[in-house]
């Protein structure tokens, strides 16, 4: 991939400067909807190194809550950074960027959008996570549908932003929302209010690792972001792009990255 390094490339400076990494899920920490054993094992490996560990995902409220119980990880940032919860040692945090009357309007909106999506474009359907949900909607184009065509996502797309929504495309879903917030916004907020670092410090600290489109704002940010091999599929819809690539897809990219960063840290 063009102007993209290798993450075999990444040097025993950049890599002891590191102090956490932050990551996406979906086709980042799995492949085909499940979760590749390997990038789990990555996960832990890093903490054990003394690393942060934080998924930055577009997951419901529900899935957050149990990855912040039960993974090897320090906090999580869900719903494309529309709140972000961890687990203090003693009980779960939740925080939410919108108050709840708020998000109860805002669900309201969603619901008959979410409807006229699906009724423009045949094929698609809500993501089975919909339930579980606090702050968005997602429509899916592949994951528990036959996979939709780029023009599919396109109309998906045109249709929040047509209804005054924000919206980011993933690997499986297009998610929307009312709000002015994305993945960055919402680890901004965690990192600030879990161990006081602004971004701007974080920025050069943090490794981000992801794989597509709702990524772009966290390519964008940190100087050593990492694309999973797979983020090819979505570059043409980025402006931004990772600085580093790996050579593997999914969840063996991501362990692949997290063993390039140990590696030379000297503690693989």
């Amino acid at each position: 991939m063009d102007g993209l390094r290798p993450v075999a490339a990444l040097t025993p400076h950049d890599a002891q400067r590191v102090v956490g990494v932050l990551c996406d899920i979906d086709d980042t920490l799995t492949w085909e909807g499940r979760l590749v054993p390997e990038a789990f094992a990555a996960l832990s490996r890093a903490q054990k190194a003394g690393l942060k560990v934080v998924p930055i995902t577009g997951r419901p409220a529900g899935w957050v809550d149990h990855v912040a119980r039960a993974w090897p990880v320090d906090g999580v940032v869900g719903e494309n950074g529309g709140l972000w919860f961890w687990h203090d040692g003693h009980k779960l945090q939740r925080r939410f960027l919108q108050p709840v009357d708020e998000r109860l309007a805002n669900r309201e909106r969603l619901t008959a959008l979410g409807a006229q999506i699906l009724e423009a474009v045949p094929g698609t359907a809500l993501a089975s996570d919909q339930p579980y949900r606090e702050l968005d909607v997602a429509i899916d184009f592949r994951e528990d549908v036959p996979e939709l065509g780029e023009a599919a996502i396109d109309a998906i797309v045109r249709a929040f932003h047509d209804a005054g929504a924000t919206c980011k495309v993933s690997s499986i879903h297009v998610n929307g929302w009312f709000g002015a917030f994305d993945k960055l916004t919402g680890c901004a907020h965690l990192l600030a209010e879990r161990w006081g670092i602004p971004i701007q410090d974080a920025a050069s600290t943090w490794m981000f690792v992801g794989d597509s489109a709702n990524d772009e704002p966290m390519f964008q940010r940190f100087d050593l972001s990492v694309g999973v091999a797979n983020v090819a599929h979505f570059l043409p819809r980025m402006s931004s792009h990772p600085k580093f690539v790996t050579e593997r897809v999914g969840g063996w990219g991501f362990a692949e990255a997290i063993d390039a960063l140990l590696d030379r840290r000297g503690g693989a």
